[in-house]
């Protein structure tokens, strides 16, 4: 619950300060991507400068999420290899105990109970 509420008093105010930015920059601005000829240019775009910041901004967390999970791929690839090992270790056990088992029945009679004295180690 508290965590909704952070998440909520941050995010308002967030929103609050796009969408003023969003009204106070809505004029059209020019991009020009021929730095060789910028007064007829072959390639321009003219958008309000706040698509402009959104993009940025936008662009700026796309790239922060891919270099976050870049970042962890040496987690993601040990977990895989803890998993695939826990995997085996699990079938062997399944294995032996299924072993254990058929054993048990062929010889028709249940494993000996375990012996009460214990040995110092």
């Amino acid at each position: 619950m508290l965590k909704r509420i952070v998440t909520l008093l941050i995010a308002f105010p967030a929103a609050a300060v796009l969408v003023t930015l969003a009204i106070a920059n809505r004029h059209a601005v020019t991009l020009v991507l021929d730095p060789f000829n910028p007064t007829a240019p072959l390639v321009s775009l003219s958008l309000p400068f706040y698509a402009y910041l959104f993009g940025a901004l936008i662009v700026g967390v796309g790239l922060g999420g891919i270099a976050a999970w870049a970042n962890q791929a040496r987690w993601r690839r040990q977990a895989r290899v803890q998993t695939s090992e826990a995997r085996r270790w699990q079938s062997e056990a399944d294995r032996l105990a299924r072993e254990r088992d058929a054993s048990v029945a062929q010889r028709g009679r249940e494993l000996p109970p375990p012996s009460s004295e214990r040995t110092a180690a």
